[in-house]
Parts: C-alpha cells; sequence; structure tokens
C-alpha cells in the first residue's frame, strides 16, 4: 500500500494510506495526542499545502506528501466556504419553493454572497423571508454535501434534464474535460468548492436585498433576478454585522449628499454627478489642500487634452486593454477617445521636448476629467462613476532617483493620512500578472524598488501575487474605516512598459541616451469616489477646514438679526465660510437643521452679545462659554487652517 506524509500544525508527521481524507488524517493525529481535539471537531474545511496551498473539503482524499491544517469556522478561508454554501442553500430553498426557477452563479463577496436566478416575475421583499425560512429547514436536516467528478459531457447531459440551461452553457465553455458537482439531498451544483461537510454545519445567515443583474454581467445579455446575503460563523457575528449595515445605510453618501446638498445624480447623465455649491467647495478644498502639498514635494501642475485620437491608447497598449471601457466617436475619418486615464498624455507631453538628467526628476500633476465607461448595472453613486477626475502625478526619473521618490511619496501618503485621521492602514505589494507588457527585467527589478520602500518605511506588507497593473508592480494602501470595510485608495506603480513604447529618452551624464523610470502615483484616487468614502466614514461630520459651511450665526430673535449679519460678515472677513440664519422661524428648528447639515460651528446671538460684543458658540452639539466676536473669530479661523498652514 501507498503511503504519504502527512504534517500537522504541531510540526509533528504521520504516515497514512494515499486517499486518507483530510478529516480523518486530522482526527487520527488528534485522538494520538496531537494538536487540539477540539479545533479539528470545530472545524469546516482544511487547507493542504503541498506545491501551493488550497482550501478543501475535509473529504477530500490526500494523495500527496502535504502539511494539513484544520479551517476553523471564524478565520477568513472559513467564513468563504460558510458564505459559499450558504449561496449554495439559498439556491436549494429557492428551488424548493419555487421549481420551475433556473439556476445560474453564486459567488462569495465581501462579508456574504449572491445567487442569480432565473424566474418569471421575479422576487419580491416578502419571498426572502419564506427563502430563508426553508433555508433554516434545510440546515435542520443536516444534509451531507459530497463532492462528485464526472465528464463534461455527462454533466452537460445531467443539467439539460434538469432544464438548467445556464448551468449548461457554463459547463461547455470550460476547458476542462471533468468537472466537479456538489450534491446535497435533491439538490445538484456545478462547482469547484470547497463546502461545509453537511447543511448543519452552517451557523448564521440573512438575505439581505434583490436586485437586477444580466447574465455573464453584459447588459446585452437576459437579465436575471440576484438575491444577496450574509453568513458568518455565530449569531453574534452576524447581529453585530446586521447592525453595521443599519449604521451604513444612515452613512450612505447618496443619501448624505442630498441631505447636505453636496450633490446629485440623474438619468440625463448617468454616473456623472452634479456637484452642487457646497459640494463644489469640498471638491475644490481637496483640489486646493493636494496643491499645496505638490508645491512642497516638488510638482508641476500640466493641463493635458480631453480627446485624443485613439493612436495614442494603442501606442500605450491600454487601447487592447480598455477599449471597451472608452468613450469613442469617428471624427473625420478618424478614431477619437475621451480621456480615460492621464498617463499616456504626459508620456506624451514628456517626448514633446529634449531632457538631461539635470531635469530629473519631472512629476507632472493633474487634475483633468476623465471618462470610463462603466456598465449603467455597475454605477453606485460616487463610489463607481463615468466622469472622474484623480490627483493623479506621473514622476519621470532616473533609476537612482527611484527609491527616494518612493520614500517621498509614502511621507507625503501619511501626511495626508493623518490629516483626515486615517490610522487603521493595511499595505498590499501587487506583482507581475500573467499578461503583462515589458521586460520581464523590467518588472524584477521595479518589484525589488517597491519592496524596498515598503521595507523602509516599516509597514506590514501582503503580497498578492500576480494582481499588479497589465504595465507594471503596485502598491496599495487600503484604508479599513468605521464601518470596518475595506478601501483602496492611495496607489503607486513603476511602469515596465510605457517609457520604451513611448521611446522617452534624457540625455545622462556621460551624454549618451536613457531611458527614465516612470511611476505612477495617486493620493486620493478619484475625488469623487474619495468623498464618498469621507463622507461615509465621518457621517458627513467633515472636519473644519474642509466643511462647506463652517460658521452659521443664529439670531434668538429679529432684533439680533443685524448683529447676526455683522458676526457672518466678520467670520467671512476672516475668511471663513459663514452665513447668517436670518429666516423667520423658531430658534430650535434652526438649531435642528444645523445639526442635520452638519454644520460644525453654530452661533447664537441675542440682545445681551449684541450689546457685549460675544457671541455664544455651539460644536458638536453643545454650548460653550460666551466670547468677544474677535476672539471668536480668530479662534475659528487658527481651527479650520487646512493642514499645512494654508486657509
Amino acid at each position: 500500500m501507498v503511503e504519504i506524509r502527512v504534517t500537522f500544525e504541531d510540526g509533528a508527521s504521520e504516515r497514512f494510506p494515499t486517499g486518507t481524507t483530510a478529516r480523518d488524517a486530522l482526527v487520527a493525529h488528534a485522538r494520538n495526542g496531537g494538536g487540539d481535539r477540539k479545533r479539528v471537531e470545530r472545524a469546516i474545511a482544511a487547507r493542504v499545502e503541498a506545491e501551493r496551498a488550497t482550501v478543501v473539503d475535509l473529504s477530500r482524499p490526500l494523495v500527496a506528501d502535504c502539511r494539513v491544517v484544520p479551517v476553523a469556522p471564524e478565520s477568513p478561508e472559513g467564513l468563504d466556504v460558510i458564505r459559499h454554501s450558504t449561496a449554495h442553500l439559498m439556491a436549494q430553498a429557492v428551488k424548493r419553493l419555487f421549481p420551475e426557477t433556473e439556476i445560474t452563479i453564486g459567488p462569495v463577496i465581501e462579508n456574504g454572497f449572491y445567487y442569480d436566478f432565473k424566474r418569471a416575475g421575479g422576487f419580491a421583499a416578502e419571498d426572502l423571508p419564506r427563502i430563508e425560512d426553508t433555508m433554516r429547514a434545510i440546515v435542520k436536516e443536516d444534509l451531507p454535501v459530497t463532492r462528485e467528478e464526472v465528464p463534461r459531457d455527462e454533466a452537460v447531459r445531467r443539467f439539460r434534464e434538469m432544464g438548467e440551461h445556464y448551468k449548461v452553457e457554463i459547463i461547455a465553455s470550460l476547458p476542462e474535460d471533468t468537472v466537479s458537482l456538489y450534491r446535497q439531498g435533491e439538490f445538484v451544483d456545478l462547482c469547484r468548492g470547497p463546502h461545509v461537510p453537511s447543511t448543519g454545519r452552517i451557523p448564521a445567515f440573512r438575505l439581505t436585498s434583490i436586485a437586477g443583474a444580466y447574465w455573464r454581467g453584459d447588459a446585452k445579455n437576459e437579465q436575471l433576478q440576484r438575491i444577496y446575503g450574509t453568513a458568518w460563523a455565530n449569531a453574534k457575528d452576524l447581529e453585530a454585522y446586521l447592525k453595521r449595515l443599519e449604521e451604513a445605510k444612515l452613512r450612505d453618501h447618496r443619501r448624505l449628499g442630498q441631505v447636505l446638498d453636496l450633490f446629485s445624480l440623474d438619468p440625463i447623465a448617468p454616473g456623472s454627478p452634479f456637484f452642487h455649491p457646497k459640494g463644489a467647495i469640498v471638491y475644490n478644498t481637496l483640489v486646493a489642500f493636494i496643491r499645496g502639498l505638490y508645491a512642497r514635494y516638488g510638482y508641476t501642475e500640466v493641463i493635458t487634452p480631453l480627446i485624443y485620437k485613439t493612436e495614442l491608447y494603442k501606442r500605450s497598449g491600454h487601447y487592447d486593454a480598455f477599449h471597451h471601457d472608452m468613450f469613442l466617436m469617428s471624427i473625420e475619418e478618424d478614431e477619437y477617445g475621451v480621456k480615460p486615464m492621464n498617463c499616456p498624455g504626459h508620456c506624451h507631453l514628456f517626448a514633446s521636448r529634449k531632457h538631461s538628467y539635470r531635469d530629473l526628476p519631472i512629476r507632472y500633476a493633474d487634475f483633468s476629467r476623465l471618462h470610463r465607461f462603466e456598465p449603467s448595472g455597475t454605477l453606485a453613486g460616487l463610489t463607481r462613476v463615468r466622469s472622474m477626475a484623480q490627483d493623479d502625478a506621473h514622476i519621470y526619473c532616473t533609476p537612482e532617483q527611484v527609491d527616494t521618490e518612493l520614500e517621498n511619496f509614502v511621507a507625503m501618503t501619511r501626511e495626508v493620512y493623518s490629516a483626515f485621521g486615517f490610522d487603521d492602514i493595511a499595505v498590499t505589494l501587487q506583482t507581475r500578472p500573467e499578461k503583462f507588457l515589458g521586460r520581464i527585467e523590467l518588472w524584477e527589478a521595479a518589484e525589488a524598488a517597491l519592496g524596498r520602500a515598503l521595507e523602509r518605511a516599516g509597514f506590514a506588507v501582503t503580497v498578492l501575487h500576480g494582481e499588479g497593473a497589465f504595465y507594471g508592480p503596485k502598491i496599495g494602501f487600503d484604508f479599513r474605516d468605521v464601518l470596518e470595510r475595506s478601501w483602496t485608495l492611495a496607489t503607486v506603480q513603476i511602469d515596465c512598459a510605457m517609457p520604451e513604447r513611448f521611446a522617452l529618452r534624457y540625455v545622462t551624464p556621460e551624454g549618451t541616451e536613457a531611458t527614465p523610470v516612470m511611476i505612477h502615483r495617486a493620493v486620493l484616487g478619484s475625488l469623487e469616489r474619495f468623498i464618498a468614502i469621507l463622507l461615509e466614514h465621518t457621517g458627513g461630520k467633515l472636519p473644519l477646514w474642509l466643511s462647506p459651511v463652517q460658521v452659521r450665526v443664529l439670531p434668538v430673535s429679529e432684533k439680533a438679526a443685524d448683529y447676526a449679519a455683522r458676526v457672518a460678515a466678520a467670520c467671512r472677513a476672516g475668511h471663513l465660510r459663514a452665513e447668517a440664519d436670518l429666516r423667520n422661524e423658531k430658534l430650535g428648528y434652526k438649531v435642528r437643521e444645523a445639526e442635520v447639515e452638519k454644520v460644525p460651528v453654530v452661533v447664537v446671538v441675542g440682545e445681551r452679545e449684541a450689546a457685549a460684543g460675544t457671541v455664544a458658540p455651539r460644536t458638536a452639539g453643545a454650548a460653550q462659554a460666551a466670547l468677544p466676536l474677535e476672539t471668536f473669530v480668530a479662534q475659528t479661523v487658527d481651527a479650520a487652517r487646512m493642514p499645512g498652514g494654508a486657509l
């Protein structure tokens, strides 16, 4: 009998017959005094580490020497398994309740899952409790979940007999000769797995919403019905997440955008927000903040065209990769594209003049409008738009200058994050993908340079192999907000393709020509998306320097209206954004309205304050001691200074 060596978490190894399941190996090792027996009993899957690490069913046979680790329900890997299995559970419940429904795909997403269905008439919100009840009944049945590998043609035959035409189409597109199916009771699905051992191991879930979707994400295909859900390792974690969802609804930037009168979205221009006067103040203040940093960090701002002939994007390599995501047009027999990114134009600009090594580094910054064709079904407020601007910049430097430029970028990023109180940051290094442009030696040098920068900065880094851009490796700075959602904001990439594709050159000290290193970088990223993230993180309570209305003055009665107007004028003279609310409304109403609109400083004045030349400010909803007007203005001006010292 052929045996394999299995190594466990405690470092011990045992020999087992080939084909022993992961569960049996773990149980045997625990029975022999190795490992944690309770942890093995709680495991819902196993991580098998051989040539690579893979999470598998506990029932999966082990066929080669490997290391096996139990996967706990609350671990990230365990949660993925639970959510994947809950998607199958939901599909089974839907098929029990509505047998005529066809199933399509049901992947895991962040904090949950969804499944797309084709059902005449679709689903309604009142269907969700019925589906959940049926799911709970299937959990109580504790049906074994089993995996079967069958020839592709056999799988096609089975799903065709079941009337699952979408599954037939998926299987027909697969390159493998053998596919895996998972069965639980009467329900069978095409799936790679892994899954929980039985339906009784799915502990806590909730169906959250219904939406429309297109088959294979293409608006030209049939429309489907998508049901979203969430699943967790226990009821406590589920309830905590549902509370976060409720909080997220209150913090939704689309709702806050209306309440605070910042922006609106309209079908007349899908994915292209209208920024109202207050929203434009926030937008332009962010730009001014970044421009102030540019002056200190040595950036030169440029303005580049909005529309180019597509030969520019063909040269850069973007056309082949992204032309379906561009707004294209034909003019005078030439094809043009609305600019989706700044980098090709910056390369063209750099190439328009000769450069010496003494000129480098050159740092082009650009706030140009960018337009990308995002399918209508993917548009989401300000977080996914068709029209945007970025705090985008490209640095052209010598190889010897790369480390310093990356160090300066990290310093600038830290300064920006400090200004907004972003302190929960995770950093990723994303390496060469399967499809890429440029020479491998350039990629290796670029990845090494980014790695050195992160090491010097002292970051703990997660390496995401194969997830870099097609033109270069990337560092991503991921910010986790108060709702524990992760957002990638700052990014920096070293370009391994465009400098050579555009034949960029500079003259070296020896008088020869060399190709500069090109660095892409952004700190805020898309301004639209950053505003959305900031609104939701703060609940609309923007920092004083960024608030569109910094001070609102409220007279107690008409007798104090003239003084209220003078107070607002004194604030404006100090370059504060101030207004007096002189409407004939009750003071309590106006105070509550100012609080709803998140005005950071509210000043209440009456006849007594007018006579004394004082004000009674309210900050964070609490009344403060009365101050002389001049003192109040001076203190507020100082508090409202933009980070870096400028107003």
